[in-house]
């Protein structure tokens, strides 16, 4: 699902101030509340769940009760954000993203290099790995513009030795390591690695517009990765480095800080493997509902890693599964919008609850079926919201 934009495009859109694409935001893909259309409150949403950070901040949530008032698109400035090392100030004339390891020609680009490239536009949406509800805010949705990853590894000549990509980020802190009895600290850049097989793929790009703008500090300025379908940290912000090597990478944020824990009956005995997280479960939420008059809207998202979807379906209270519409706008990386026509709504309080299911017949889990999880990221279960019709 990516576009790569000819050049004569770039020329007709013009360049923004600072030299990246002024591609803009189509008219449709801005829709509004219908004449009279007003929210129902949830009662499980804290009365402060919008104010958030200032713009620089480190940590920010994006309010998914703004989904289908505004654009498919998350507004530039609003955007969620997480950051583990505070927010750098980065030049953009002195920014260079390295190419090394085992590579045959490495190279040194700079912020004109990326953008004198073949530009690739990419919708993607992603979350935290620890987006957890009821409002589940660390979720956002976007159109990435950039370089190819694949065309910059191939013109830095990738070597038959090669099996791992490690992506470093200009943000740096001290942490702990620790070493069977001993722990030590040592000074180091955020960094992420993924498979040079994963690395190839076509869809993932070194990113410097959101869109159709720069980056904003936040968001990663000059550059940053962006890899369809999996979690915010893979998503590695202000790239510095991309280095090549033939052993498994196994830093901090990679095997340690990032994996998920869970139980699984083998053989009559529960064994527990320790994954990474990479890949984004199949997971579908309630961010919305609206009325006009006596008719309820209920709106919300699903992310995952791209699988094709089958259905997502909605229930109220405790009667049947009832199914969703799903948004034309949609596409494989960015998050599904479905809305559920909710008819004959009573005036009290009510549970509403969503699932995804994909082609491949996977079915969004309950939290009773997820209880062998150990850790709480990848919170894919299904998630109750509850709401107070007048």
């Amino acid at each position: 699902m990516t576009r790569q934009i000819p050049r004569r495009e770039v020329l007709r859109a013009g360049l923004a101030a600072t030299g990246l694409l002024a591609i803009g935001v189509p008219e449709w893909a801005m829709p509004a509340l219908a004449q009279g259309e007003t929210d129902v409150p949830f009662t499980d949403v804290p009365p402060n769940f919008n104010s958030n950070p200032s713009p620089t901040a480190a940590f920010r949530q994006y309010d998914t009760r703004k989904i289908g008032a505004a654009s498919f698109w998350t507004p530039r400035d609003e955007f969620f954000a997480i950051g583990h090392n505070g927010v750098p100030e980065v030049d953009a004339g002195a920014y260079r993203l390295e190419v090394t390891g085992r590579v045959g020609s490495p190279m040194e680009l700079t912020l004109a290099d990326l953008q004198t490239r073949q530009p690739v536009e990419v919708p993607a949406g992603y979350e935290c790995s620890g987006n957890r509800g009821p409002a589940n805010g660390l979720s956002s949705n976007g159109r990435w513009t950039g370089a190819r990853l694949a065309d910059l590894l191939e013109d830095a000549g990738v070597q038959d030795a090669a099996r791992e990509v490690v992506f470093f980020g200009i943000d740096r802190a001290e942490s702990e390591v620790a070493f069977r009895q001993n722990t030590f600290t040592l000074d180091q850049q955020f960094a992420r690695s993924m498979s040079l097989e994963n690395a190839m793929r076509a869809d993932i790009i070194v990113a410097y517009a959101l869109n159709g703008e720069p980056l904003t500090p936040t968001q990663g300025f000059p550059a940053r990765l962006i890899v369809p379908g999996w979690y915010g940290v893979a998503n590695v912000k202000w790239l510095s480095g991309i280095h090549v090597q033939e052993d498994r990478f196994v830093g901090h944020f990679q095997a340690r800080w990032y994996r998920t824990v869970a139980g699984e009956t083998i053989g009559g005995d529960v064994k527990y493997t320790e994954n990474e997280v990479t890949k984004m479960r199949l997971k579908s939420a309630i961010a919305r509902v609206t009325h006009t008059g006596s008719s309820h809207r209920v709106l919300g998202f699903v992310l995952n890693d791209g699988t094709p979807l089958r259905s997502v379906e909605v229930r109220v209270d405790d009667g049947p599964w009832q199914a969703a519409t799903f948004d034309p706008q949609n596409t494989q990386y960015s998050w599904k919008l479905f809305t559920y026509a909710w008819n004959g709504a009573t005036p009290g309080e009510h549970t509403l609850v969503s699932r995804a299911t994909d082609v491949n017949g996977r079915v969004q889990a309950t939290a009773e079926e997820l209880a062998a999880k150990q850790t709480f990221l990848e919170a894919a279960e299904q998630f109750p919201r509850r709401v107070m019709i007048a």
